[in-house]
């Protein structure tokens, strides 16, 4: 696990979904940090505790556990472009708190990864050197991030999405299972590349690229079973 010593080691979550859950898992079981409670809007509260700890207004959260004691990590997915998980990020950051970033200790990677803050790295990514990974990104599993790369801040990379070495992504930006970036291509801005996309030139900001799907074969199964 990787992160910034320099951190205070008591976490507070910000999401009591299933990506807060996950986090939690993952922080309690691979890392130094400790979640002492959960935060979310005062009118998404559903109940006053999640996972055995207190839930807590956001709005509230820094009077209850301080910025000089507490770090943050803003659990969401990628819900509009990943820019509501940009708006807790900013918000929490204009609160004072410091936002932890973590790389599962199954992940490899050699040491050198530039990486900024409120990133998550599951296992199984493999991040070759001179590497750079943007503010608030988070990387699934299982994914192959080649040398001299930069993913911009603000970004989703699904599970199995191969990133050649030398390739640009831009901030905002979405990719989803099993894609592929080719060597050296540059994807733009606020782009959503879907799952199994194969991406050979460099795209323009606010571009979506989806791959066929399969069709549904003319016979069903149980002409199979004989």
């Amino acid at each position: 696990m990787l992160a910034d010593r320099a951190l205070p080691k008591q976490v507070v979550l910000f999401g009591t979904g299933g990506f807060a859950e996950v986090v939690d898992f993952y922080l309690s079981h691979d890392s130094d940090f400790r979640v002492v409670a959960f935060s979310e809007t005062s009118g998404s509260i559903k109940g006053s505790e999640f996972r055995g700890r207190p839930v807590v207004a956001f709005e509230k959260v820094e009077e209850i556990f301080p910025p000089d004691s507490h770090v943050m990590f803003i659990a969401m997915g990628y819900r509009k472009l990943n820019c509501l998980r940009q708006e807790f990020f900013d918000r929490a950051k204009a609160k004072g708190y410091g936002l932890l970033s973590y790389i599962c200790s199954k992940a490899t990677h050699w040491g050198d990864t530039q990486m900024g803050e409120n990133v998550f790295i599951f296992e199984d990514n493999t991040i070759q050197p001179f590497v750079s990974i943007g503010d608030n990104t988070i990387l699934w599993s299982g994914n192959h991030i080649g040398h001299h790369s930069a993913i911009g801040p603000h970004s989703f990379v699904s599970s199995h999405v191969v990133i050649s070495g030398h390739c640009r992504i831009g901030s905002h930006c979405f990719i989803g299972v099993n894609a592929t970036i080719s060597e050296a291509v540059s994807i733009g801005d606020r782009n959503i590349i879907g799952p199994g996309a194969l991406i050979q030139k460099d795209t323009g900001p606010d571009e979506v690229y989806l791959a066929e799907r399969t069709p549904k074969f003319p016979k069903d199964s149980s002409q199979f079973m004989r």
